[in-house]
């Protein structure tokens, strides 16, 4: 069996609006070691992560905790909404969600993120197969995993989760075959 944990970063600063450097608040520092205590007992081969500050920092304590180092794969990182900041996230959320082939001029749609996201994971599964790894996401492409793997988590899923930062997911395959998808209180 493998055992992939996905963790959603911890809370950023919304006022950096690039995606790349978009840091954590303090809030969101001192939350890291929710996801440290969640998988004290966990034996953890490797940490990857998208290369996004905000997830790389949220799984850095816990590699460096382990003598790990955080492995980046931008195949992990969240959908590209479009080329400006958006105002008015509840509808573009809604609509892709409604049509996972929406999108907006230069972005992503929920399936090229869900793509792009399950190419990078069978990577893992197959450099992986029979280990542990933590891997740090993002809201929207952590959702549409579960999506893909857990059909009807949704919209309704998806905006439940909106405001939790860190959230953990661990996803169990045999194989390739996911056997199991949990939500791990943090």
């Amino acid at each position: 069996m493998t055992t992939v944990y996905f963790v959603r970063h911890a809370r950023p600063n919304y006022d950096n609006h690039d995606d790349l450097t978009r840091e954590l608040t303090a809030e969101g520092l001192r939350d890291r070691m929710k996801v440290v205590e969640a998988l004290k007992d966990v034996p953890i081969h490797a940490v990857l992560s998208s290369p996004y500050k905000r997830a790389v920092d949220t799984v850095q304590l816990l590699a460096g905790q382990r003598g790990l180092t955080v492995l980046t794969d931008a195949d992990f990182r969240e959908r590209k909404v479009g080329d400006g900041w958006l105002e008015d996230f509840t509808s573009f959320a809604k609509a892709q969600w409604a049509d996972f082939d929406y999108a907006l001029a230069h972005g992503e749609s929920l399936r090229q993120v869900q793509r792009r996201n399950l190419a990078a994971l069978e990577r893992v599964l197959e450099a992986y197969a029979g280990k542990t790894v933590a891997i740090g996401s993002h809201g929207t492409a952590l959702s549409t995993l579960v999506e893909h793997y857990a059909p009807g988590f949704g919209y309704a899923g998806f905006d439940r989760i909106r405001g939790v930062m860190p959230w953990m997911v661990r996803f169990t395959f045999d194989g390739k075959q996911c056997v199991e998808v949990e939500e791990i209180k943090l």
